[in-house]
This record gives C-alpha cells, structure tokens and sequence, in this order.
C-alpha cells in the first residue's frame, strides 16, 4: 500500500484543507490508478464482501444499486480511510469551534471508530454505487447514527464521457434566508471529492453560522457510472 500513500502524502494538504474549510467540498486528483479502479469494480459481483445490498429505487432513494462493505475492508480502502482521515480531522475539529458546537473528533481513525463502537455503531458504512442510463441519486445526507463525522469521501471509478454521460455529482447549499446555491462538479476517474456530511460554517458579519448541505448523483444519460463511497463513522447492525 506504500503507492496510495505515497500519492495521499505527496498532495498539498495545506491547500486541500483551505478549499474543503472555506466552500465545504474539494476535489483532489488522481488518487486511484486505472488498476485500482477495474479492480473495485470488478470486485462488485464478490459476493463475500458485502453485508448488504440496497435497490435505491424500492427506498425511493433513486435509481440504482450500492452495496455496504463489511469487515475487514480492503486494505486500499483501509489506508485511503485512516489517511485522509488524519489529514482533514483539523478541519472537522475547526468546523466544531467555529459554530460554538461542544464536539470534537479524536486524532486518528482508529479512535473514532472506538468512539462509534461505544453508541453501538460497530458496521461499515463504505460502499460502492452502481447505475446504468437513466439512474440517478437523489440529494441526501450520510449520517447513520448519533455520532458522526462532518466530512465523507466519493471516489470516482468510471471516467466520464467516456464510460458515461450526464451523472454530475451534485451538491446543494441551503443557505438561512436565501435561495439554494447549487454546485455542479464532474470528477476524473481516480479523483476524490471530499465534502461535507451535514453542514458547513460560513461566516457572516456577527460570526459563524451553519449552511446545511446535501449531495446527490444527476441522472446518467448513458452507459455506466460506478463510485467508491467512504464514510469515516460506523453504522449501528
């Protein structure tokens, strides 16, 4: 796994942090290789290593197909999690003082998921999302449980207009007393999008306050999209 920490640690995380703190989302490239990418989509018909299988369309959540991952993870998974997550708790901990919010999350990965285990979320929630033409996700948030982290990960596996069209990955900004902002981002294949779970701080002229967002998938024109979703809290079995 030295190569995925090596690309991890060889990013400007100094600039990473600024643009995920001040707009709630950033994009960072080329973190997957094309192998690493056939490999987890191939590995989607691997019965053995999932725990659950949801049809978005019979939760009305959309349409398509994900599939939760169950312990032990992947190793690149693994390292791709307690990484990222060592380099943008700083953000997630400056998020909880900016907003007066009595919080904060420990140093590393492996604390937080002891701090999951201790409300009883002990499943994985990492996954990997599968649509055809016309599938589509509708906007949502990825909470699980009582405790979780403020930021998520979305890796893209599929290149678009290549092996898709359409299927942008869609994130909204409810802003107090103003109209929704929304943003519009189309991601390489191998790139990670770090955003936001929940909300965001944005300062105003008497202080911070929170901008609620959710994120969602458009629909796909055509071909196939598949993305890697890594979430940093466990869920409750």
């Amino acid at each position: 796994m030295e190569d995925i920490k090596t690309r991890l640690a060889t990013k400007d995380w100094m600039a990473i942090t600024q643009e995920l703190h001040n707009r709630g989302f950033v994009i960072v490239r080329d973190i997957l290789s094309p192998l690493e990418c056939d490999e987890l989509i191939a590995g989607y018909d691997m019965e053995n290593r999932y725990r659950k299988t949801i049809s978005m369309q019979r939760y009305r959540f959309g349409l398509g197909e994900y599939r939760y991952f169950q312990y032990p993870l992947p190793k690149l998974i693994t390292v791709i999690r307690e990484e990222v997550y060592a380099k943008i708790v700083i953000v997630a901990n400056q998020w909880m003082q900016e907003l007066n919010i009595d919080k904060s999350f420990p140093p590393t990965h492996d604390a937080m998921k002891s701090l999951c285990k201790q409300h009883g979320q002990v499943e994985p929630t990492i996954l990997i999302l599968k649509y055809n033409e016309g599938g589509f996700n509708t906007l949502h948030q990825d909470l699980y449980g009582e405790i979780y982290f403020p930021m998520q990960i979305v890796m893209l596996l599929d290149q678009v207009n290549q092996d898709y069209s359409g299927g942008e990955f869609v994130i909204t900004e409810q802003i107090p007393r103003a109209q929704s902002k929304v943003n519009v981002l189309k991601p390489n294949r191998g790139d990670m999008v770090i955003f936001t779970t929940n909300f965001r701080p944005m300062k105003g002229v008497k202080g911070y306050y929170r901008v609620h967002m959710k994120h969602g998938v458009s629909e796909i024109q055509s071909g196939h999209r598949h993305s890697l979703g890594i979430i940093f809290h466990d869920a409750k079995s």
